[in-house]
């Protein structure tokens, strides 16, 4: 992989990552283009190519922990003041913080055992095509749906247990996390702006997670990494540097329920995915 490469990749996870038209399509669509116009890219579904996607996905941890920057140091100030005795009988912080790492344990039941499934997909674009339509009818029926009403407070383990099922299954190419993720929270009833919140809260213990594990496995299984750690840092810094931007952009639209705007796009690219079989 070249740093241009990287640096492509990088610029279309930053973008994706955030724009709830499912990332990891994006990566392996580009890839699958790159390669078919005689890039030397290792197969999409291969394991170092896996784990470049999961990296850069790290860079856009950085985008997250800007943009919510507020909001994470708020949350840590109320869990440390609460860890000292502070705020007796109303332990907010503590529960948020159990309830996103119980989401997290359900999203490892759900995708742990099936990503060896999830891996396959990788090279079939033409079910990649399939799971952007449904990406997109996700999409559309956020918008539609009447105003949600819980709080923070009334957060429960039902819609954290719901949220992290939904982020599992959108280990799946084509289906979008945040996407899903903010769906099955207002679905549950979250407000707007904690659906996203929380949406992204999860993301980061399960991305270095899942990062963690994709390294161990190259690592096992002895096969030869050819990216440098330079194309592994040129695409993770880019992801993370556009991601804010996008970032941004995303929760201005998902505030004023206007998702639908990405259900068009998505259904035309599962429609070129079809017509043209890039990828297969």
């Amino acid at each position: 992989m070249t740093l241009w490469e990287s640096f492509v990749l990088g610029i279309v996870q930053g973008v994706f990552m955030f724009v709830p038209v499912s990332s990891t399509s994006h990566l392996v669509l580009v890839q699958h283009w790159m390669i078919e116009r005689g890039s030397a890219l290792p197969p999409p579904e291969s394991a170092e190519m896996i784990l470049f996607d999961l990296v850069v996905h790290v860079g856009t941890l950085v985008s997250m922990a800007v943009v919510f920057r507020k909001s994470i140091a708020g949350l840590f100030r109320r869990l440390v003041g609460e860890l000292q005795g502070e705020h007796p009988g109303d332990p907010l912080a503590i529960r948020l913080v159990v309830l996103g790492l119980g989401a997290v344990v359900v999203t490892g039941l759900v995708g742990f055992p099936l990503r060896s499934l999830f891996a396959e997909a990788f090279a079939r674009p033409a079910f990649i095509a399939g799971t952007l339509t449904v990406t997109g009818i996700i999409l559309w029926w956020t918008d539609v749906l009447p105003r949600r009403t819980r709080g923070l407070r009334e957060l429960t383990p039902l819609v954290a247990a719901g949220v992290g099922l939904a982020q599992g299954l959108a280990l799946l190419p084509g289906l979008s996390r945040s996407g899903t993720t903010i769906a099955a929270a207002l679905f549950l009833g979250l407000r707007r702006r904690w659906a996203a919140e929380f949406s992204f809260f999860i993301a980061f213990p399960t991305i270095l997670g899942a990062t963690a594990i994709m390294a161990l496995d190259v690592i096992r299984a002895g096969e030869a990494v050819n990216i440098g750690a330079g194309a592994y840092l040129v695409g993770a810094t880019t992801a993370a540097v556009v991601g804010v931007g996008a970032l941004v952009m995303v929760l201005r639209l998902l505030y004023r329920a206007r998702f639908r705007y990405f259900s068009w796009y998505v259904w035309a690219l599962a429609v070129v995915v079809l017509v043209t079989g890039i990828g297969g």
